[in-house]
């Protein structure tokens, strides 16, 4: 097939079109390659990309309508898998205009061109932090997600509307997928994996939120994948158990679900952190802090729903992805995060 991946220079953006491109798919990726963090990281992933047979790149911005059209009228997609956004919720706190481009504009942008294409499925990237000031452990599909307590979280709401409503009016596909803290090799530098092993690694304190006492439900970007590429080939359907006079959230009369990808394994703050010392040999020198704003004590995901939809939950345990993690981190940046190589 032609699969679009937006946001191919991404951290699951990367991996994502790198295993289609392993499977003998044909992908497009697009990219801005924006300053929120590094580029040069984001280089390097796409690196890995680029010159592989059945891969063309194309860099510009999603929030742009004519390069979207444009980009779709040269191309007839069988799958667009959209992974570009804006991410981070504690950066939605000082940039907030960023995520309305990044994620409301440019999602809108791909939602239009699907529809005029007749795209056969958009599979799309939500969030964990959806479910906001829920507290019921592990998060389901079929809780309510309507008191987000972030502008990245309400973004990924609103891109779940959104796409319902064009399953509804349009009956394009759709299908929402909730990651959970997802770390592994190639990751993001603002994520706490990749926080805490610079700094361990540099002999500098990590910051730890609400004095440790929190819980993830940390995700192997590998398990993000393998979720990602089979939930690409259960095209959204109505269901028929979807009754208006009592609305389930997680389903629809429209071709449109959405699932968690999640590790369904919640793990203790500081648990993660002594992983990471163990990967590593070297302990770390803690400064606790307390709660910041926008996040959340905990997540969970219930995972059944994916499971019974496509035959696979992520399983990776801890100790295995941070190993991984660890090995890669070792490779890249060598044994001082500043020493780039």
């Amino acid at each position: 097939m032609k699969v679009l991946v937006t946001g191919h220079a991404g951290f699951i953006g990367m991996h994502t079109a790198g295993r289609l491109l392993d499977a003998g798919h044909e992908v497009v990726g697009v990219d801005c390659y924006n300053s929120y963090y590094d580029v040069r990281l984001k280089r390097d992933r796409a690196a890995r990309l680029v010159g592989r047979p059945g891969f063309t790149e194309f860099e510009f911005d999603l929030a742009d309508p004519a390069r979207v059209d444009d980009l779709f009228a040269q191309h007839r997609f069988d799958r667009v898998i959209h992974l570009a956004a804006q991410a981070g919720v504690r950066h939605s706190l000082q940039n907030p205009r960023a995520y309305v481009d990044s994620n409301l504009l440019a999602f809108v942008n791909i939602l239009e061109a699907c529809r005029h294409q007749a795209t056969p499925h958009l599979v799309y990237a939500s969030s964990s932090s959806v479910y906001g000031v829920n507290t019921t452990l592990p998060f389901s599909e079929h809780d309510s997600v309507d008191h987000p307590v972030s502008l990245y979280a309400a973004t990924k709401k609103s891109n779940e509307l959104m796409a319902h409503s064009y399953s509804h009016l349009f009956r394009l596909p759709t299908t929402g997928l909730r990651f959970f803290t997802v770390y592994g090799p190639w990751g993001r530098p603002d994520m706490s994996a990749m926080l805490f092993t610079k700094a361990i690694m540099e002999g500098r304190p990590i910051e730890v939120f609400n004095h440790g006492q929190m819980q993830r439900d940390f995700t192997f970007v590998d398990d993000i994948v393998e979720s990602v590429v089979r939930v690409m080939d259960r095209i959204a359907a109505p269901d028929p158990a979807f009754d208006p006079a009592k609305p389930d959230p997680a389903i629809s009369a429209a071709p449109w679900r959405v699932f968690n990808i999640g590790n369904h394994s919640p793990v203790p703050l500081l648990q993660f952190i002594e992983t990471i010392e163990s990967a590593l040999g070297r302990k770390a020198e803690k400064r606790m802090l307390p709660m910041q704003a926008g996040d959340v004590t905990a997540t969970a995901a219930d995972t059944a729903d994916l499971h019974a939809a496509v035959g696979f939950a992520p399983n990776t345990p801890l100790a295995t992805g941070v190993a991984r993690f660890v090995e890669w981190y070792r490779s890249y940046y060598g044994e001082a995060a500043g020493d780039h190589r």
